[in-house]
């Protein structure tokens, strides 16, 4: 908390094995004194991996299958962040990208008035795509929000993991999360369709099945 509130460019936290705790600040990386520790202990990282999986059997079984698995933390009930926890050749690690408390509106993105008229559309699919980093999540809650905001109905957000949590404003909102609410994003989108959603976000579209069945 402490960080964030003195270095508001911090994007993410890195931990690794053999290096100190270290910040990413406007794209570049710096190391963070914390606790006199020097360089992070393979029990270190492991230590911390268990306290963000918080017990959690289905992602630690995933960790256990895959070598990764990603979550959101939450930490005293002031500051979210996106997690993902991974094993590599020196042992466990993880990366933290603090997630901003309240969405951005497409105003605050400067977005063109045409994304709020597509947020209008009574049907069809807007696909957002972009390299890691490049702004879907954010671009995603903004739709949402303008929806939210200025039309009434159901909407379902399917995402791995949860990053913005939305209010109700004019529409219900139920937000699932992978691993958690639901094994993957295809058996969430199959289960959707008993759900009299309006609008469904997929955070996602990893596989052929997921892709078909949106």
């Amino acid at each position: 908390n402490a960080m964030l509130d003195t270095a508001p460019g911090i994007s993410d936290l890195n931990l690794s094995v053999g290096r100190p705790p270290q910040v990413e600040i406007d794209g570049a990386l710096h190391p963070v004194a914390y606790a006199g520790i020097q360089r992070l202990m393979p029990y270190h990282t492991e230590l911390i991996a268990l306290r963000l999986l918080g017990g959690k059997r289905d992602l630690a079984d995933k960790l256990l299958r895959t070598g990764s698995t990603d979550l959101s933390y939450s930490l005293a009930k002031r500051t979210r962040f996106r997690v993902n926890v991974f094993r590599h050749v020196a042992g466990m690690g993880a990366v933290l990208r603090a997630i901003p408390s309240k969405a951005k509106s497409l105003e605050d993105l400067k977005m063109p008035p045409v994304v709020a008229q597509l947020c209008k559309q009574p049907q069809g699919m807007i696909l957002v795509t972009g390299k890691t980093g490049s702004g879907k999540s954010m671009l995603h809650a903004a739709m949402t929000d303008e929806i939210n905001t200025k039309i009434s109905g159901h909407i379902l957000t399917i995402e791995d993991p949860i990053e913005f949590v939305h209010k109700r404003k004019r529409c219900l909102i139920s937000q699932r999360e992978i691993g958690v609410h639901s094994p993957s994003f295809a058996a969430a989108l199959h289960s959707a369709l008993r759900e009299d959603p309006d609008v469904i976000l997929v955070g996602e579209m990893r596989d052929l099945e997921t892709v078909s069945i949106a």
